[in-house]
């Protein structure tokens, strides 16, 4: 039977925490080993973790020193390595990493599981994110199809290492996807009840605001090595969702700005020159069928 680790970096999540908590221990496939990542925690979820772990045994926690601030994107990749670093990969066929702020239908990693053993080609997956609404209802964080999401990677471990892991580096849930095209394996995610999740803090509004968190994925996009054409599209879709239209000028802005400053880019031209003909095709032809001309079948 496949088995299944789960790598949780989480600092300061008192106030979601239990959600996650809760949603993964009743899924009807739990995973056999769950490693959270207390990255310095000051709030009580120390202290909430320890009170899991001494009702799980599948669970352990792993305490860090507090650094002084939240960090996303290096810091949260360098707190799943720290929790990897535990572990014996080799043990394991699948890898999931797992924000603490979401909650998950019951059935979410079974039906994952049903789908990677299905497709041995399939090398990441995920369902999609809901917020909550102003008005108490779910919206859509409308991510595309052709990536798991950042907060919730499950990973064959042979593509997984393939790829070379995680960049340490703002944008590397997205380079990550981009990767596993490049080498033969299908990236997806999608949008259907049984793998529709809440994302209780809203995407990119974990540090400093939801218009910073944009800025931030602008100049992400900069590093991975988007053109500027595709990284406008994108604003532009953006600017569609909420926060309306300033948050795709967040993103757009932070892109320019870091073009304008000269910022260093991704280092792999190899896989910037791929990554512009995909983003290429996409905007003559469409995503849907610009990525299932790479993944057929996905």
């Amino acid at each position: 039977m496949a088995r299944t680790l789960v790598i949780s970096p989480c600092r300061d999540e008192i106030a979601f925490a239990r959600y996650t908590l809760e949603s993964v221990t009743r899924q009807t496939t739990p995973p056999d080993r769950w490693v959270i990542v207390d990255d310095g925690s000051t709030d009580g979820t120390s202290e909430l973790l320890a009170e899991w772990a001494a009702r799980f045994d599948w669970i352990s926690v792993l305490r860090r020193e507090d650094r002084g601030a939240r960090a996303v994107g290096p810091g949260v990749v360098d707190a799943f390595y720290a929790g990897l670093g535990t572990v014996d990969l080799d043990d394991y066929d699948y890898v999931v990493k797992l924000d603490l702020d979401l909650s998950l239908p019951e059935t979410y990693f079974e039906r994952l599981v049903e789908r990677m053993e299905a497709d041995p080609r399939l090398g990441t997956c995920s369902g999609k994110p809901y917020a909550l609404g102003p008005h108490g209802d779910l919206v859509s964080e409308a991510c595309g199809d052709e990536h798991s999401v950042g907060m919730t990677k499950f990973y064959r471990v042979a593509c997984f290492r393939e790829i070379g892991g995680f960049v340490r580096e703002v944008m590397w849930d997205g380079i990550d996807g981009h990767r596993c095209r490049m080498l033969g394996w299908k990236a997806r995610s999608w949008d259907e009840p049984e793998l529709r999740f809440v994302h209780l803090r809203p995407m990119g509004s974990s540090q400093h605001g939801v218009l910073t968190g944009r800025r931030r994925h602008g100049y992400g996009q900069w590093f991975m090595g988007t053109g500027l054409a595709y990284m406008t599209a994108s604003a532009l879709f953006r600017m569609t969702r909420l926060p309306y239209v300033t948050g795709g000028l967040a993103m757009w802005w932070g892109y320019v700005a870091s073009m304008l400053r000269g910022l260093p880019r991704y280092e792999d031209a190899e896989f910037r020159r791929f990554l512009r003909r995909y983003q290429w095709a996409c905007l003559l032809k469409g995503k849907r069928r610009a990525t299932a001309e790479l993944q057929p079948g996905a």
